[in-house]
């Protein structure tokens, strides 16, 4: 749970820069080895999401883009382009918080890491400090609709 939490900080930080507030964090053997959120306004850029920032930050401390022993936390269940992305990298395992009920591509609109079709490796686990991951988002979209 402490991993999330830290997931949780990167998240508080997308809100305070206008940003949807998702935070990951990559772990690899206890030590946190990249953190991230969400960055697609500030960046214009449609694939700044904080798992694919998390990943690619990852793969330029560790010099590889193999994910092996890796855990992605993240607050939010992964979209299809970043579950996506989970499977391409090799990542173990990922932890997310809120589910996603409209692009949730870890289980539920869809379990793009569980695709036999992809032989993806990548196993998730849901729900892991959910209902404060999803309480922050609907805080966030609550005061942009005023």
């Amino acid at each position: 749970m402490n991993y999330m939490r830290k997931a949780l900080e990167e998240a508080h930080l997308a809100a305070s820069e206008g940003e949807i507030p998702v935070g990951a964090v990559l772990v690899r053997d206890g030590q946190v080895i990249a953190a991230a959120h969400n960055r697609r306004e500030n960046d214009h850029d449609p694939t700044a999401h904080a798992e694919l920032l998390c990943l690619r930050q990852a793969a330029r401390v560790l010099g590889d883009w193999r994910m092996r022993g890796c855990t992605l936390y993240v607050t939010l269940e992964p979209c299809p382009m970043c579950a996506g992305a989970m499977v391409m990298s090799q990542l173990d395992s990922c932890v997310w918080g809120a589910a996603d009920e409209k692009q949730g591509c870890c289980g539920s609109i869809y379990d793009l890491p569980g695709d036999p079709a992809l032989q993806g490796v990548t196993k998730w686990q849901s729900g892991v400090l959910a209902e404060e991951c999803g309480q922050l988002l609907r805080d966030f979209f609550a005061g942009r609709r005023g």
